[in-house]
């Protein structure tokens, strides 16, 4: 197949191409900046056509050009503003808006214009969902939807641009509701690289987490990428996917196996004690439909990520000294 994504120099984007490659599709990518975040396998690099196009400036002559000669057969459209400084906490920013939904919008009218319409891949957000209790945490896609913050509502918005552009517009899309992922080249923003970094700092400082009670369904980002290809082969159109492990995990569990797989110790500070619950996704729609499942154990995804931390700390003090 041949792929275009949006947001390929991203955590998520970056390991989706490495996946379409190895799986011997062609890739065309677009990111904010054109360029590849550290630790991407150069091969990776050397093989996506890259190019830069800023979805908040809309879609340009150059970009439409750039599309069109390459000629996808599916849109995997990840690009987004997820960070809470510059998309908001509670109501998204005007470039959130811009990027997330007016973005979404680009990408459809763009994928419109071909007469061979590509198949496009919304990877939205299990924050679009309202919250959950800790006595039934597990939702399915038909589970009411009420984002709190201003990501999730962004997302929301971009489903319903692409279930109309699907009703009105006979767009071949489907959407992918991620629940949380993690892995190898992840910003130390996010929880299990934080914490990894933390823990294999050559200082001997106390290891500050916010909660060890938080319930989430967390899932290796290569598992989520293998669920991305396999709804652009074999979703349903116009059909929504929860995309998870479908386990709740325990933060305070995931610290123990960083501790175990690392053989190191350390204080651990609890900043915001109290028990937190994420929705637990409910996959049984996408496995029935795709036969995918989460092959990667979360063991082995923290094994990865702190050799992945390892190899880039040993690469930095080799550059230092």
């Amino acid at each position: 197949m041949r792929a275009f994504i949006t947001g390929v120099t991203g955590f998520a984007g970056s390991h989706l191409a490495e996946h379409l490659l190895a799986s011997g599709d062609e890739v065309l990518g677009s990111s904010q900046r054109g360029q590849w975040a550290v630790g991407v396998p150069i091969e990776v690099q050397r093989a996506v056509q890259l190019f830069t196009w800023d979805l908040t400036a809309g879609l340009s002559d150059t970009t439409r050009q750039i599309v069109r000669n390459f000629r996808p057969d599916t849109v995997y459209h990840l690009a987004a503003i997820s960070v809470p400084s510059e998309c908001g906490a509670i109501e998204p920013s005007p470039r959130a808006m811009a990027s997330n939904v007016s973005g979404t919008q680009a990408i459809i009218n763009l994928c419109r214009e071909f007469a061979n319409q590509p198949r496009m891949l919304l990877s939205s957000s299990c924050y679009v969902y309202a919250p959950v209790s800790p006595n039934a945490p597990v939702v399915t896609e038909d589970a009411p939807v009420d984002p709190r913050r201003a990501y999730g509502k962004t997302k929301l918005l971009a489903e319903l641009e692409l279930l109309r552009a699907v009703q009105d517009q006979k767009l071949d899309g489907v959407i992918a509701r991620s629940f949380q992922h993690t892995g190898p080249r992840q910003s130390p923003q996010m929880i299990l690289p934080d914490w990894i970094r933390q823990f294999t700092s050559s200082d001997d400082q106390p290891v500050r987490v916010g909660c060890l009670d938080t319930h989430l369904d967390l899932t290796d980002v290569r598992d989520i990428c293998r669920a991305y290809r396999r709804l652009a082969v074999d979703g349903q159109r116009g059909t929504v996917y929860n995309v998870g492990s479908g386990v709740d995990r325990r933060s305070g569990d995931l610290l123990e196996m960083i501790q175990r797989c690392s053989n190191a110790r350390r204080e651990v500070i609890e900043l915001e004690p109290g028990r937190r619950q994420h929705p637990i996704a409910d996959i049984s729609r996408l496995t029935q439909q795709t036969g995918w499942k989460p092959e990667i154990t979360l063991e082995q995804t923290v094994t990865d990520t702190l050799n992945y931390w390892r190899e880039q700390r040993s690469r930095k003090e080799g550059t230092d000294s």
